[in-house]
């Protein structure tokens, strides 16, 4: 990395992992960071991941320069509740996924091109009517936004999607 490209203003989507002690108003604390000082929040997924340390996990996938992704990690570091912080997107090989579930409602050639496409996809059919497909798909966002996108012709009528989640690659615990 060049000394330059640190300051770049170009805007950045990273993914991070936030562990924290599992508690009332956690969430709320790590919500009003980013609320508080303007910053961008794409999705946002909790689970709990440790009963027995009552740990849970936050997945924040954020948007902006540079600097200010490295403002934001420094922040969540300072926040009391929490014990780790990991920018998936710097620190390596990550593996991201979400799921979504796709309405679409239509019929004759629409809805064949519906399930032509959704098959494409490996997405799968978990409901169906005589007007209508719920579609469950599971990737990359990317992979999720497109297949959206091809079934906004075909008659998309709602999507629901649970954000995404994260972990890192390798035998490590975070």
């Amino acid at each position: 990395m060049h000394s330059t490209d640190y300051h770049s203003d170009a805007i950045e989507f990273h993914t991070m992992s936030v562990l924290v002690d599992n508690e009332a108003g956690v969430l709320a604390r790590v919500i009003g960071l980013f609320s508080g000082r303007g910053y961008n929040i794409e999705s946002l997924t909790v689970a709990e991941v440790d009963a027995e340390e009552s740990l849970s996990k936050i997945t924040v996938v954020t948007s902006g320069t540079r600097m200010i992704l490295e403002q934001i990690k420094a922040q969540l570091e300072r926040l009391v509740p929490v014990r780790t912080v990991i920018d998936l997107t710097e620190e390596g090989d990550s593996v991201e996924r979400e799921l979504a579930l796709v309405k679409v409602a239509g019929s004759g050639e629409k809805r064949v091109e519906a399930l032509r496409i959704a098959d494409i996809f490996r997405a799968r059919a978990v409901d169906s009517t005589q007007e209508s497909f719920v579609f469950e798909i599971v990737g990359k966002t990317s992979k999720i936004e497109a297949f959206i996108d091809l079934m906004q012709p075909l008659g998309l009528v709602d999507v629901s999607r649970t954000g995404v989640a994260a972990i890192a690659r390798g035998a490590e615990a975070m």
